[in-house]
């Protein structure tokens, strides 16, 4: 039976699917950071991390639930004693306690992954969910690659799960298969067929790797579903998850075909893109939806004309909705510290501490008297910067000597933990003299380069560059961004963001076969 309760439940995976992109791994004060942001939009589950990945995953969540109130706390477990256990332990603080467990279900993934078979991998159900419940009344139970399970083991694998003490049963779209009407059609046949369906919630976890994310999310709230399963930015493994920001405003937007409500917070919203974005390094393209930094913005002349005239013409939601000010305040170096704290709070950062507005503020002063008039997206970007973690190098100085005669020159100050460090190389071009100096004074090779990208943040020629590094090792991948006026500084500043990310992500490890 199809529920006849509106009220969707907001599961945000951005601190553990999110974190599974490539080059995207947080630092334990950055996940904290996200959880309060997450808990401030009032999001219903976080699904803290895999406690049994490693010492740190453990910890994260563990002082999740110490940290975070309102929000029930999650961590992923497999079908294991040991993963369950662990997640048991590391939930032992937390006010609202959730374990998730799965295991997959799939003809390809029982044979090829798991090498089970499916009589075997039903016992396994029931064992895992049973097992859980034995730390919390309230788990999960997933069917990984749900989308692609033939429907009658479906069926007795959900109905198992249910009958062993499972409140949500969530069907992930894992590969990003499936197309709505498909998706919809499964939620209305387990619906129909697990005699037990209406002990349990119906969820949704959908990737993004055929653009279908939030429409096979929706679709299948419209047959009954009342959990999505989502991330802040889309951020997730491959082409990413269904994005949060996406699904609550097409819910708010589309009331109308879609009559569902969820509780949150919806102006927290691109406070929490804003967050993501800088600590996992993964910039915000201009035209996503919602948060994009042309999202509410007007160029072609007969848009302007009737915007200008009345808003809806060409705006379906207000900006003001997702926490976002589109107010005329201009910013300069006249500008004092207050006006700078309305700004920020204008701009969605209005839970930022003293020493942070202290040091943002220091660093506009600086940008003003470089910079005729700073824009919104100028702030935003000294913001994100300050929310790098540069915990084992940090950028002190760089001179360049570039031009058609070379050869190019980089001289480079560093602290690598704590010690002052230079070095003088040349190269092709001031950009590779710079990169070749890091490479010096903290050696790499085994690393390799694969993306640099730069893009004004602003207009005008003396724009903020923000900067994108993508660098490759020990089968790891990061992401490292930094915006100045100067891209060759901007360029150095995001290389080391990038080293420092690599260096962290080296530390950890991960088990195999992780979820949805």
């Amino acid at each position: 039976m199809v529920s006849s309760d509106n009220r969707v439940i907001i599961f945000d995976t951005t601190l553990r699917d999110g974190e599974q992109s490539p080059g995207a791994s947080m630092s334990l004060d950055e996940k904290l950071r996200v959880a309060h942001a997450l808990a401030e939009l009032k999001v219903d589950v976080i699904e803290a991390g895999f406690a049994i990945a490693s010492n740190g995953d453990f910890r994260s969540v563990n002082e999740i639930a110490k940290q975070i109130k309102g929000p029930t706390i999650c961590p992923l477990a497999r079908a294991t004693k040991g993963d369950i256990e662990r997640a048991g332990e590391a939930l032992l603080p937390a006010e609202n306690k959730r374990i998730h467990t799965f295991i997959s279900t799939s003809p390809l993934h029982m044979k090829y992954k798991l090498q089970m078979e499916p009589e075997r991998v039903l016992e396994k159900v029931s064992e895992s969910v049973a097992f859980a419940r034995r730390f919390t009344d309230d788990v999960e139970w997933s069917a990984e690659d749900g989308s692609r399970t033939e429907h009658d083991f479906l069926c007795r694998c959900v109905e198992a799960a249910i009958d062993a003490g499972a409140t949500t049963i969530n069907i992930p779209d894992t590969v990003g298969y499936t197309t709505p009407g498909e998706y919809a059609a499964i939620m209305t046949m387990l619906f129909n067929r697990v005699p037990n369906i209406d002990k349990a919630i119906l969820s949704v976890h959908c990737h993004n790797d055929l653009g279908l994310a939030v429409a096979n999310s929706l679709a299948a709230v419209q047959a009954g579903a009342r959990q999505i399963e989502c991330t802040i930015n889309g951020l997730g493994e491959r082409a990413g998850n269904a994005a949060l920001e996406e699904i609550l405003m097409a819910l708010q937007t589309r009331n109308d075909v879609m009559p569902y409500s969820t509780g949150l917070d919806l102006t927290k919203i691109m406070n929490a893109s804003r967050l993501v974005s800088a600590v996992s390094g993964f910039v915000v393209q201009p035209n996503k939806a919602i948060v994009g930094a042309n999202a509410f913005a007007h160029e072609s002349g007969i848009h302007q004309d009737g915007y200008l005239k009345h808003a809806e013409t060409y705006e379906i939601m207000k900006p003001q909705s997702i926490g976002l000010n589109k107010s005329s305040l201009v910013m300069g170096k006249h500008s004092g510290r207050h006006a700078f704290k309305e700004k920020l709070k204008e701009l969605g950062f209005a839970e930022m501490g003293d020493n942070a507005i202290q040091d943002a503020f220091d660093r506009f002063k600086e940008l003003a008297d470089k910079k005729k008039e700073v824009y919104d997206d100028d702030i935003v970007a000294l913001v994100d910067d300050g929310l790098r973690d540069n915990e084992h190098i940090k950028f002190v100085s760089l001179g360049v000597i570039c031009g058609s005669k070379g050869p190019q020159v980089a001289e480079l100050e560093l602290t690598v933990n704590g010690e002052t460090k230079t070095a003088k190389t040349t190269g092709d071009g001031p950009i590779d003299a710079t990169f070749n100096a890091i490479q010096e004074i903290y050696p790499h090779t085994e690393w390799q380069l694969k993306l640099y990208q730069v893009h004004a943040v602003t207009e005008g020629t003396d724009a903020q560059a923000q900067v994108t590094v993508k660098l490759e090792g020990d089968g790891r991948t990061v992401i490292g961004n930094a915006s100045s006026t100067d891209t060759v500084v901007a360029s150095c500043m995001a290389y080391v963001t990038a080293v420092n990310k690599l260096i962290l992500k080296s530390q950890k490890t991960a088990p195999d076969a992780m979820a949805s």
